[in-house]
């Protein structure tokens, strides 16, 4: 087992793995930037390095900054966290380069699920079902553009292959707006991420959000644990997650369970990842892969008991996993809410200094979040600053210590999302489950009239 890890990242899942190590015996160290000084994480860390000013660019995605800390520290091992470097195949290759351990995929595998267009191959060839749509990259030539369009059927939506966070789609409804849709999206693909090239989908109306989180370990285990439901969306945004996924078939989600932790021993893949899908109909169809830990990894965590960062740890350092897929019990429900730095009704972010923070309690009540009284938001990251997380024998146990939980939080000196989080738990369709990825923002446009 390592001596010591390095921690690439900020915010509460810096924290979060902080956590995990400490559990561990092992000593941590984080990176932060100027603008991250007084974090929580930073004071109880082990080690703490500055690697650069506040913008992102020049600390947290600096690569030479991030390895240069983990020599100096003589840390063994690197944990990415989620979003910045976390999916990025060339910081995983230069990581293993210098002489650490990337706490993640192979970057190999990284590279295939990365690119929607490979992602999308590699699970055909694993039985994984598929959202009907272009078996590749779409082609220069119109006509075959048109023809695959029709062969599919309206709608479409064009996605960039190397997209990712709702960015770089657009959906057509007419054959007429088709190729100017697809040379558009080209041009942004080409600008966002640095490729060009778009594929196409055909257009779910209605789905459901469903994802299956698999641990994979480098003895060919790999075992699925259970899904999650992150269809409450805004903007391709997920705003609450819970597991399980109301009302689907406990026998179609192991079928595609199993599949999913099928493919893992496929395509060789180790550590934790997420299989996402739209659900419409019955039907699972993949659309992605997260090669990391995700942001809602808590409500699988208090339904399947198992720590996921630990285990990240632990199959990065070539251990086992501790139980095969027969043993996993997966138990009651858990509901997850993103609590933002933001209006609730116009989003517009709001940084600043946190005046009173009190954050909730009571059986079944987690709260993960690096914020304190007094701590200042900074305005150059994302706007989240914590997450609730409760468990309950039953859905409806979960929804009413969310309730009580959302009752109890405090935070003033900024606006949080924290009312919108309110009305949504006591909204009848909520409540009844199985809202689409389309019903937040229809909420939301019904409540401005």
């Amino acid at each position: 087992m390592f001596k010591k890890i390095l921690i690439a990242n900020r915010g509460e899942i810096a924290l979060r793995i902080q956590r995990a190590c400490r559990e561990m015996g092992i000593q941590s160290v984080v990176v932060y930037s100027e603008a991250d000084r007084d974090a929580k994480y930073v004071k109880l860390a082990d080690e703490a390095v500055c690697i650069g000013p506040a913008p992102s660019a020049q600390s947290y995605l600096h690569m030479p900054a991030i390895i240069s800390a983990a020599e100096v520290t003589d840390a063994e091992a690197i944990h990415p966290g989620y979003g910045f470097l976390s999916e990025n195949a060339d910081f995983a290759e230069r990581v293993e380069q210098s002489g650490f351990t990337f706490i993640g995929p192979t970057p190999e595998s990284i590279r295939v699920m990365g690119d929607k267009v490979s992602a999308k191959q590699a699970m055909i060839k694993s039985g994984v079902p598929c959202v009907p749509g272009s078996e590749g990259a779409l082609p220069d030539d119109p006509k075959e553009i048109i023809r695959i369009a029709r062969t599919v059927g309206y709608p479409v939506i064009i996605k960039a292959a190397g997209g990712g966070g709702g960015r770089g789609m657009r959906v057509v409804h007419t054959e007429a707006a088709l190729i100017h849709a697809v040379q558009t999206t080209k041009a942004e693909a080409g600008a966002a991420f640095g490729n060009p090239e778009v594929y196409m989908e055909k257009f779910l109306e209605h789905p459901r959000h469903v994802e299956i989180q698999i641990l994979a370990d480098t003895h060919k285990n790999a075992v699925w644990l259970g899904e999650r439901d992150c269809s409450m969306q805004r903007r391709h945004q997920k705003i609450i997650e819970e597991a399980p996924a109301p009302g689907i078939n406990r026998r179609v989600i192991e079928k595609v369970g199993e599949r999913c932790a099928a493919a893992c021993k496929k395509i060789g893949y180790r550590g934790a990842g997420t299989f996402e899908f739209l659900y419409e109909n019955g039907e699972f169809y993949f659309i992605e892969m997260n090669t990391r830990v995700q942001v809602e990894h808590p409500v699988t965590e208090m339904t399947s008991g198992i720590d996921i960062v630990q285990m990240q740890i632990r199959v990065a350092a070539g251990e086992k996993l501790p139980f095969t897929q027969r043993q996993i019990e997966m138990r009651g429900h858990a509901i997850e809410c993103r609590i933002n730095a933001e209006d609730p009704v116009k989003f517009i972010p709001s940084p600043g200094r946190i005046t009173t923070w009190h954050a909730p309690g009571g059986p079944g009540v987690r709260v993960d979040s690096h914020v304190y009284t007094n701590y200042f938001v900074p305005p150059n990251y994302d706007s989240m600053i914590g997450k609730i997380i409760v468990h309950g024998d039953t859905r409806e146990q979960a929804l009413a210590r969310m309730r009580t939980a959302l009752s109890e939080t405090v935070v003033e000196g900024i606006n949080t999302n924290i009312p919108l989080h309110r009305e949504l738990m006591v909204d009848a369709k909520f409540i009844e489950g199985g809202t689409d990825i389309h019903y937040l923002e229809s909420w939301m446009a019904a409540r401005k009239r």
